[in-house]
């Protein structure tokens, strides 16, 4: 899988803000077929920082209502929370 592939799209959220703010970690939607090593490789080449600790999770999809009594789920996903080395920075993220 080419980086593109692998990282589909950032988390924004009052949390993740926070964590880029003081923790210096970044929360992506990866692909769910992808491990750290190529997560931490994807985030180091799309965005010329250095990776220096990946974490992971699968999070399933929830229920929801459709209409009145229809019922339905959201797709599963998995979310990795990336640590930059000290000193880094993505922008715009």
């Amino acid at each position: 899988m080419n980086p593109h592939q692998i990282i589909l799209r950032p988390v924004i959220s009052e949390k993740t803000v926070h964590q880029q703010s003081k923790l210096n970690q970044y929360t992506f939607v990866v692909h769910p077929d992808a491990n750290k090593v190529q997560i931490a490789e994807a985030v180091e080449s799309l965005f010329k920082v250095k990776v220096e600790k990946v974490n992971t999770l699968n999070a399933r999809g929830k229920d929801r209502r459709m209409r009145s009594r229809i019922t339905g789920t959201e797709s599963a996903w998995k979310k990795a929370i990336v640590k930059l080395a000290e000193g880094q920075k993505i922008e715009g993220v």
